[in-house]
């Protein structure tokens, strides 16, 4: 039933009425201005009624907001690094021979000094046994010369062949001792003993790997950052690390030092830390995750950057305030934007603090569109 409807039932009532209880022509027409005023009024009520409805129905898109407020916003550089160890070395030996003895096996624990392999020695011990006894007959001609010289009997030439000859003995004898000590392969450090790559009975020779050993106490992390970030990257600087093989492991460390050749290949710089290896859990040649803080800004407005558009003006995202009725209302807000970092965006212009931004239901308004705030982050 319309309003038209309304009206003529209303007026219909009342004139019959009026009629029914012998009113004169005048009251009645006063009686029906004051009925029709009556339906103005409501007509009126039905329509603003009718109106809120309409807005009611239209204002209702659900969404969330983030109240703009200054907080800390930091950007940083993350590039992956290769750890290594301080200490870790493949073994070669320094004299030929024959492996005669391997006192150690794969991952075990020796100390700085311990011996680890054992060549063999019989031709080394066979010409130090000739050597000394070709000394000790140097040694006594030497001396008999000696005396006979200080009696100024005998030649000059004499005495110094004597002396020469025992000299240049005791220097190869010190040699073949040295040879026979170097037949004993001995750890260079403390560590754990990798892998051992020969076998008893096989020939050794200076060059060819023989074992190796590692330390995993302290470790050096490796990374290569573009010379685009040289001036905001020094030594002393703090880094954060994580591994991905090791998620539970995270920690901070100083740029122990930084390369100082540009690679032309890829126009990177080297950087290196220094870590303790905790429990030595970490491995040499694993990944590490560098973060380096390159910017900070401790009063920043922050955004979400999936919630920022562009368009042919440029970047854009949704506000929600009020229009000239009270009504909320999206509102579409031009932004410069500033550096991200892990989904958030840095808002250089276009915000006000104390602003709500729309972070839940950006994708289903347009500027103007009616919202309704669920919940206000």
């Amino acid at each position: 039933m319309n309003i038209k409807t309304i009206s003529f039932i209303l007026l219909a009532i009342a004139i019959l009425a009026g009629c029914n209880s012998g009113q004169s022509d005048e009251e009645i027409r006063a009686e029906i201005n004051e009925k029709k005023k009556t339906i103005n009024e409501l007509e009126k009520e039905i329509q603003a009624l009718e109106n809120k409805q309409k807005e009611d129905s239209i204002y209702n898109v659900p969404v969330n907001t983030k109240t703009i407020t200054a907080e800390e916003f930091r950007h940083q550089i993350e590039v992956n690094g290769n750890v290594e160890a301080e200490k870790q070395a493949t073994i070669s030996p320094e004299i030929n021979g024959q492996i005669r003895k391997i006192h150690i096996e794969e991952g075990e624990r020796v100390r700085k000094g311990d011996l680890l392999v054992e060549l063999s020695t019989e031709v080394t011990r066979k010409n130090i046994q000739e050597l000394e006894t070709s000394l000790e007959l140097a040694q006594t001609r030497y001396e008999k010369q000696k005396s006979l010289w200080e009696e100024n009997i005998g030649s000059e030439m004499q005495y110094l062949q004597a002396k020469n000859q025992k000299e240049s003995l005791e220097n190869r004898l010190e040699t073949a001792k040295a040879q026979l000590e170097k037949a004993n392969i001995k750890a260079p450090y403390s560590g754990i003993v990798d892998e051992i790559l020969m076998k008893e009975g096989d020939l050794a020779m200076p060059g060819t790997r023989l074992l190796r050993i590692v330390n995993l106490k302290k470790l050096n992390i490796n990374a290569d950052i573009s010379e685009n970030y040289l001036s905001k990257v020094e030594k002393g600087d703090t880094v954060s690390l994580s591994f991905p093989a090791y998620p539970d492991i995270t920690m901070d460390a100083p740029i122990y030092r930084t390369g100082n050749i540009i690679q032309p290949d890829n126009r990177t710089f080297k950087i290196q830390l220094k870590i303790n290896n905790i429990k030595e859990k970490l491995k040499p040649n694993i990944i590490s995750v560098l973060r380096i803080n390159d910017y900070t800004n401790p009063q920043a407005f922050v955004v979400p950057s999936i919630i920022i558009k562009k368009d042919i003006d440029g970047d854009f995202l949704f506000v929600a305030e009020k229009n000239e009725k009270g009504n909320l209302i999206a509102k579409k807000r031009y932004v410069e934007t500033g550096k991200s970092y892990k989904d958030q965006t840095e808002i250089l212009n276009g915000l006000e603090r104390g602003e709500n931004v729309i972070v839940d239901g950006y994708n289903m308004v347009t500027s103007g569109t009616g919202v309704r705030i669920k919940n206000r982050k």
